[in-house]
């Protein structure tokens, strides 16, 4: 039977190991001076966009770097390539695995088949995929979020903070995943402020075409948003998020981050002052709390969500315009306090 479980723990960020397989990547290598074992540790492989999206892979990069301070041992990352395939990307993980690196993380629901095909093929090293759920193996750990529940208090957020009555959202490509952030963010807007118009606009309907990987096309969906009167922007796009913040800085309206705390994010420190708030998921503490079951002996597996009951989805409060705004944050306290107990039903499509 498959264990259901919850995860909790923080997470930093370094990298490691030199894959010689020119179908599977670049790679970091380092390994600490003080391993407490001779074992190799946590491996995560990156999702389109790679290290330096300041959002979704860079947060799993944290907590890699948190399990490596922690335990002392070595860590490897690696990054994917254009036009790969599953195959591509299951004798990333395969390598990764026959190495001797545990647990071995895919991070992105485009791992789902080669995270499958890897498990099977090495039993005894435990498997994390980040944003799928439909791998049921007994040592594969499916590390999923709540993305609807913060996207949610996003859109409380935006309806308080529009002069304009018009509000954007921009997804970087049209999945399901996606429709989460989307589905939240709409209803949220739309319980706060009913008289508030949404725009929605996706960037792609393939990752393969660059939707989590395109400043440019991000920047792009977000003028034309602002030309149509929308003077908060929630961008769900991973590196694509870039040009929206980009485009709402040089424009000043407010951006909503996505993933990590946007508004702390060294690349986009130009630009920090228009970061409103950002909807986060701790990935980094997924990662980390997955390499920390392993090291303990007891690995996770199964089903592992995290909420804004566990804490692991959120809005961050870094930009001190909003979290100095006493009643913008008391409606978004409302509204958490609403979902926690069940009241607010939030939507996920």
């Amino acid at each position: 039977m498959r264990r259901i479980s919850r995860i909790t723990v923080a997470g930093a960020a370094t990298a490691s190991l030199a894959l010689a397989l020119s179908a599977c990547g670049s790679t970091s290598t380092s390994s600490s001076s003080s391993e407490s074992k001779g074992d190799k540790g946590l491996a995560i492989a990156y999702d389109v966009g790679g290290k330096g999206d300041q959002s979704f892979n860079d947060a799993a990069y944290a907590g890699l770097e948190q399990a490596k301070k922690e335990f002392g041992y070595e860590t490897a990352d690696v990054e994917p390539t254009d036009g790969e395939t599953d195959a591509d990307k299951e004798q990333r993980l395969v390598s990764l695995a026959k190495q001797g690196y545990n647990p071995v993380v895919g991070v992105g629901y485009a791992y789902a088949a080669a995270v499958k095909g890897a498990a099977e093929k090495y039993p005894d090293t435990t498997f994390g995929i980040v944003d799928d759920a439909t791998i049921e193996a007994e040592n594969v750990a499916d590390l999923v979020f709540s993305e609807e529940q913060a996207s949610y208090l996003a859109g409380v957020a935006a309806a308080k903070s529009t002069k304009t009555k018009t509000v954007g959202f921009v997804g970087g490509v049209d999945i399901p995943l996606i429709h989460k952030f989307q589905a939240g963010y709409e209803q949220g807007v739309k319980d706060t402020d009913p008289k508030v118009k949404v725009i929605p606009q996706y960037l792609t309907q393939t990752a393969e075409e660059g939707g989590f990987s395109s400043p440019d096309k991000g920047k792009s969906a977000a003028e034309g948003q602002i030309e149509k009167k929308a003077d908060v922007i929630y961008a769900a796009a991973g590196l694509s998020g870039q040009g929206v913040i980009e485009a709402a800085a040089a424009n000043k309206v407010w951006a909503i981050g996505v993933d990590s705390d946007q508004y702390k994010q060294e690349a986009l420190a130009a630009y920090k002052d228009s970061i409103l708030t950002s909807a986060m998921k701790d990935v980094a503490k997924a990662v980390y709390n997955l390499a920390k079951s392993v090291e303990d002996g007891k690995p996770t597996t199964g089903i592992v969500k995290g909420d804004l009951k566990t804490g692991e989805v959120s809005l961050s409060n870094s930009n001190p315009k909003f979290a100095d705004d006493a009643e913008l944050q008391e409606a978004i306290e409302t509204a958490k306090e609403k979902i926690v107990s069940g009241e607010i039903k939030v939507k996920s499509s």
